[in-house]
Parts: structure tokens; sequence; C-alpha cells
């Protein structure tokens, strides 16, 4: 079973590559949840605008396709142009809106380098794992693939799966709790 992010993504990565089709579906499946998404931040006054928000969206979608970067998340990308259809929408009818709390970390500029320290912080515990393990805490820990999907993939069982990644996720925490004392 794909995440969502997955599925839009290969939709994307193949609607860029030229594939109708694709790009058909794509857009189909993402009015969906940009539909869910206006209606649950629109007042219900407002209900009725969250049409017009997807395809507004859609069109900057289409619009703004060339400009996606294939190595990010899709869903972050589209989120990003849906918020601000959201906010030019509050603008253009002088609509005072509150936040809704979900919404309240974009509001603000994220520094990446705390991101880009914790991922080498991540893949430095993992590397400490070995590899079997570390390749199992990856793909679901960190890729969100589900214990079934690694389990079939590489041939091993769900219990072995779950167990593994146990394992080493307690190596990690008895590596992390020693060096924690060392330092004290």
């Amino acid at each position: 079973m794909h995440s969502i992010e997955t599925r839009l993504k290969e939709l994307m990565l193949a609607s860029l590559a030229g594939d109708a089709r694709s790009y058909g579906v794509l857009l189909s499946d993402v009015a969906k949840h940009l539909r869910y998404y206006f209606l649950r931040r629109l007042a219900d006054a407002h209900k009725g605008d969250a049409d017009d928000l997807v395809q507004e969206t859609l069109m900057a979608l289409h619009t703004r396709r060339a400009t996606y970067e294939v190595d990010r998340p899709f869903t972050a990308w589209l989120h990003a142009i849906a918020r601000y259809k959201l906010i030019d929408h509050f603008r253009r009818n002088r609509i005072r809106a509150t936040v809704p709390l979900d919404d309240v970390e974009d509001l603000f500029a994220q520094d990446q380098s705390d991101a880009a320290a914790d991922r080498m912080d991540v893949q430095r515990l993992l590397q400490s794992a070995p590899e079997k393990t570390r390749d199992l805490i990856y793909r679901t820990r960190i890729e969100g693939q589900s214990i079934a999907e690694v389990a079939q993939s590489t041939g091993l069982s769900e219990t072995s799966v779950k167990v593994s990644i146990h394992r080493g996720i307690r190596a990690i925490t008895a590596r992390l709790k020693g060096a924690a004392n060392d330092d004290k």
C-alpha cells in the first residue's frame, strides 16, 4: 500500500515525463485532498468558496509544475501553493481568519540547518546499527513504509521485521544513553 505522498509524487513524476493519463489521475486525486483542506479552513459562511479555491490551486499547480523539484516531497510543495491561495482568498475578501493549530508552524520560516543537522544525526545513529537492521529502520521509520510492505520486499516475515527493528532501536537507544552518561 502506497502512502499519499508516494502515490502523488509518482503521478507527478510520470506526468512531468509526459504521461497524460497520470496527470489526469493526479489532478483528480489532488482535487479531493484540496477540497477537504479548504473546507476545514473556511468558516461556514465561506464554505462555498472551497471549489473555487480548489480550481485556483489546480491552475497554479498546472502553471508551476515545471518548478517542482523532483527530489522534494510533492505534498509539501502542493501544500505551500494551497496555503498561498487560501491567504490570497482571505485578503481578497477581507476575511479576518485565525489559523488552525495544525498550520501554525507554516507561518514561521524554518531554519533548514537544524533539519539538516537532525538528518545527519539520524544517519550517524543508523550507521551504528547492522546494515540489515539499519535498512529496516530507515524504510519503516523514515520512509514510512508499512511492516507488511518491508516484509514482502525483503522476504522476511512481519514478525522478523518487527523484532529486528525493535532490537535495532533498543541498541541505538542504549548507545545514546551511554553517550549521555559519558557527557555528565
